[in-house]
């Protein structure tokens, strides 16, 4: 046991040293029935990753750097090459796009002016108000990561606060009494966070967990789900969830006490004026987000065109394996997704609106993390480790109800969340959940690929729904490390809405998949 007074060297080291020789002793042990000598290396190499990530002593993407190391130390490949592979994955290089495109935004302040802008037309109430706030970070967290949202939008929320409740009760930080604190002041700041999260499940660049999964599946099952695929995933969840957040926040758990909000619209009035016109730089950059986000879901419309373009245009923006007006078969199409996210950045230079400097100024750890998760579960699946881990874990779930199947995956991942980020937990069970496809194939009514796909995107949406401590999320852990509200006022807020997501996304998970998704999927 790690005693509490240790330092944080010496912890770190004593850390790494359980991961170190847990792995060592996984590896080394007597291999069980069914799985072979490369799974039970790959296993060991997991739980040598699981255990950094779960305690982050060292940077999660240290550890994942680790992950291609310790695959070939072991003997899972012969070489280190393709333990490599899952950097160079063509979906890393869609969110190198979509944080460099982010960059240019916040450059310009152009997130900071949508969210004032609609808390000056929508602030008329302190629910509105509150809501106003949440739509704003919700939306900006689908484009923008939900880290730097949060640490956007808080500031500004304590700014509008302080012209509704008073700058001294706001700047109150160090209060000890947890009643000292307004409800209007706790339902902004937890809506802020919720709504970073929440927000992000709309579009696959909002939040990791929805990159992980989509770059998993991809890995795994060699199975591609699209820009425009996933808004019919997230916009839906996103539209229901952030409502219900709402309601409870400011109409029960902490409804607010004033009345008057008149000083909080024209703080941000304030606030907006001061930002000034958007330069013509700043424009640009608009431009270029339009056109980007447009292109992106335009690319996942390709059946509508069907039948209308020639087949020579309609393979060369599509793609498909006919000839291209190039002249040569087979293309992936001018309007595949992450070729579209490239476009934006020499656009970006082009129009003199940014510098390599501020492209490169992105949050390459995540990248990082991506790149080890897809080296990690491309191990996992090659050597069937993850085949027999999921039997393991979930083989007495078959057979049963579907929503309890659903219900189960959903629960889990959000009591994962809650001990360790979302990403982590994101990268650890994803593999994980699409190795159980071809088990609950028959109980969900599904092909196994669609089972797979099924699961990994339910465990994926349920890691941006945990809401109790501020260890599940950086947007939970910027609020409360703002010190304007007590972890006893997240726990309070948290543990009903977990209880209340759960069943609300399980019951939404499955009649999306059973009447929308899988016209659009498969």
């Amino acid at each position: 046991m790690i005693q509490l007074g240790m330092s944080t060297e010496r912890r770190k080291i004593v850390v790494f040293l359980v991961a170190a020789l847990g792995a060592a002793a996984l590896a080394f042990a007597p291999s069980p029935d069914g799985l072979s000598v490369r799974g039970q290396y790959a296993i060991a190499t997991m739980f040598f990753a699981a255990v950094l990530w779960v305690t982050g002593v060292v940077p999660l993407a240290v550890t994942a750097l680790s992950i291609p190391v310790a695959l070939t130390a072991f003997g899972v490949y012969g070489d280190i090459d393709p333990a490599l592979s899952g950097f160079a994955d063509h979906l890393i290089f869609l969110f190198v796009a979509g944080f460099m495109l982010a960059n240019a935004l916040q450059k310009y302040n152009i997130d900071r002016r949508i969210a004032l802008w609609l808390m000056t037309k929508m602030g008329s109430s302190p629910r509105r108000l509150i809501l106003a706030i949440m739509l704003a970070t919700a939306f900006l967290s689908m484009w923008v990561s939900n880290t730097a949202t949060t640490a956007m939008m808080t500031p500004i929320a304590l700014g509008v606060l302080a012209q509704v409740i008073g700058r001294e009760e706001v700047l109150e930080a160090d209060a000890d009494d947890a009643e000292a604190f307004s409800n209007m002041q706790i339902a902004t700041l937890l809506g802020t966070a919720y709504a970073a999260s929440v927000g992000g499940v709309g579009t696959i660049i909002g939040t990791p967990p929805n990159a992980v999964v989509v770059t998993q599946l991809n890995a795994m099952l060699d199975y591609s789900i699209g820009f425009a695929d996933w808004l019919i995933i997230g916009l839906p969840i996103v539209a229901v969830t952030l409502p219900l957040v709402w309601y409870l926040l400011t109409f029960h758990l902490y409804p607010p006490e004033i009345e008057d909000v008149s000083g909080a619209r024209q703080q941000a009035r304030e606030y907006l004026d001061e930002e000034g016109s958007l330069g013509p730089r700043g424009r640009r950059v608009a431009y270029i987000f339009t056109a980007t986000a447009g292109l992106w879901v335009l690319g996942g419309f390709d059946l509508v065109f069907e039948g209308l373009l020639p087949s020579q245009w309609y393979t060369t923006i599509f793609g498909g394996p006919g000839m291209t007006v190039l002249g040569v078969e087979s293309h992936q199409g001018l309007l595949y997704y992450v070729m579209v996210g490239l476009y934006a950045i020499p656009a970006l230079v082009l129009a003199d609106t940014v510098e390599w400097e501020d492209l490169v100024d992105i949050d390459w750890g995540t990248i990082l993390l991506f790149g080890g998760g897809i080296s990690l579960a491309d191990a996992l699946e090659k050597t069937g480790a993850t085949k027999w881990i999921a039997e393991t874990i979930f083989g007495s779930l078959t057979g049963q109800p579907i929503l309890l199947v659903v219900a189960a995956v959903v629960l889990l991942v959000i009591l994962l969340t809650e001990m360790t980020s979302n990403t982590a937990t994101s990268a650890i069970i994803v593999p994980i959940l699409i190795g159980i496809g071809g088990i609950f194939a028959t109980t969900l009514g599904l092909t196994e690929v669609a089972a797979a796909v099924f699961l990994a995107v339910s465990g994926a949406v349920a890691a941006s729904f945990a809401f109790a401590l501020p260890v599940a999320t950086p947007p939970n852990a910027i609020v409360f490390g703002s010190g304007h509200l007590k972890q006893k006022h997240m726990m309070r807020a948290g543990m009903v809405l977990n209880v209340l997501m759960t069943a609300i996304l399980t019951g939404l998970i499955w009649l999306l998949f059973k009447f929308v998704w899988p016209g659009y999927l498969w």
